[in-house]
């Protein structure tokens, strides 16, 4: 098991200090208070910390080589450190979270393997990165889970599909469940096979929805408006009709139906959008194979 090697920062440097605070609550049906790794400090990864840390009472430990980053963390109640070297001696994370780029993570599984304990859990939230390739660089056996965030993750609204590996028990992907729902609402797929077109719905899917925003504004300019009112009644109608669908007990063809009057603007608009060859869901439709058969490629 990986010594204590030491940070080789100064005790004058704010990022080597060891923070010692307590966590506020534990989170029922995590059990025993474990050791949680956490790869990365970055938006998303701050993101996660800053939950974890208000919501249960584990030894978070952040590694993380941007100083700011680690300070950061390091002020938020968690102990960072610039290196895996660092780590305090005779150490066995649990769990150990990477919320890096994708082409770091290879290597993060590879160093990190000597700490993950024997029963213990390796989480990737790195698009593209495939099981088998992670096995790969483990060299040796221990349950990884796969997931696959969105950017409105960063601010606690994420999409997080996981899929867990054949040595992942249920309690270990019901921990994965619980650390993700930091980030946003979680799901799971058991074949990994899917992942594809879980990256071109939900992975992709912000930047179809910012482009739709960008092109309700800019219908609105044609038709008369100043531009940033235009962008204004964009953004709240796209984020006022998510919530209502996310929180009405009515599918959104029901809340469609409901605010299109026979006849009507609404009715008018959407002759053209939902045209069979060149509406909404066929235009939609193809975006979302095409992005699909490129996470194919990718992965290869």
């Amino acid at each position: 098991m990986p010594g204590f090697r030491g940070s080789g920062l100064s005790p004058q440097d704010p990022t080597a200090r060891t923070a010692m605070a307590s966590k506020k609550s534990a989170r029922e049906g995590l059990g025993r208070d474990m050791n949680i790794i956490l790869v990365g400090a970055g938006n998303m990864g701050f993101s996660m910390l800053q939950k974890w840390l208000a919501d249960m009472e584990h030894r978070f430990y952040v590694v993380e080589p941007v100083g700011a980053l680690r300070k950061r963390a390091l002020d938020a109640g968690a102990d960072a450190f610039a290196t895996a070297e660092d780590l305090p001696g005779v150490f066995e994370a649990d769990v150990v979270v990477v919320a890096t780029k994708p082409q770091a993570v290879p290597e993060a599984v590879a160093k990190y393997a000597p700490y993950i304990s024997k029963e213990g859990l390796f989480i990737s939230v790195a698009a593209g990165v495939d099981i088998k390739t992670m096995v790969a660089k483990a060299g040796r056996q221990f349950a990884i889970v796969r997931c696959m965030p969105n950017t409105a993750a960063a601010i606690g609204e994420g999409m997080i599909v996981c899929c867990p590996s054949v040595q992942t028990t249920l309690s270990q992907r019901d921990l994965t469940g619980q650390l993700m729902s930091a980030i946003g609402k979680v799901a799971f797929v058991n074949d990994e096979i899917h992942m594809d077109a879980v990256t071109a719905v939900s992975g992709s899917g912000p930047a179809y929805l910012f482009h739709f925003i960008e092109a309700l504004a800019k219908a609105g300019e044609t038709a008369g408006l100043d531009p940033e009112l235009a962008m204004t009644l964009a953004k709240q109608t796209v984020l006022g009709a998510a919530r209502l669908a996310s929180e009405s007990d009515e599918p959104p063809t029901t809340l469609r139906e409901q605010v299109t009057s026979p006849n009507g603007t609404t009715a008018a608009a959407l002759s053209i959008l939902m045209d069979l060859e060149d509406g909404l869901t066929s235009l939609v439709t193809k975006a979302v194979a095409a992005a699909k058969a490129r996470s194919i490629e990718l992965g290869r």
